[in-house]
């Protein structure tokens, strides 16, 4: 029997490998990380109980980038990282609302965004911990 040509048999995918990496690499939205910088949040964030499954225990954790870390050390390295300071920049620009959406759409005046003070989170709280 002859092999079939231009057809593959057996391994056929519904979807692209390269969507299945792009979807499991997928990090938290801007306006959530907003979210999350709230001082409720972000002390229930930060201040997590210790999970096995996660890196570090939980214990290591970027607000503004959404990451957990193994220790202390690799945290800071991050921290001076080009990744986390660009971040910090997207961040910096207040998150996009409904009535910006509608300013655009011709309902009012366009009114530019407000930057908003964005800084690294203090490590006191992480080495105490």
């Amino acid at each position: 029997m002859a092999p079939r040509s231009s057809r593959q048999t057996g391994s056929h995918k519904a979807r692209s490998l390269a969507r299945q990496w792009k979807a499991k690499r997928r990090r938290r939205d801007l306006d959530q990380i907003h979210g999350d910088l709230r001082p409720d949040n972000a002390a229930r964030l930060l201040h997590q109980e210790p999970d096995p499954d996660m890196p570090g225990s939980a214990q290591h954790y970027c607000l503004h980038c959404a990451r957990y870390f193994v220790d202390l050390n690799s945290m800071k390295e991050h921290f001076k990282s080009k990744v986390h300071k660009k971040r910090l920049k997207q961040l910096s620009e207040e998150p996009y609302t409904q009535e910006e959406a509608e300013r655009a759409a011709g309902m009012g005046s366009y009114i530019p965004p407000k930057k908003i003070e964005v800084q690294t989170q203090p490590l006191e709280m992480e080495e105490s911990g």
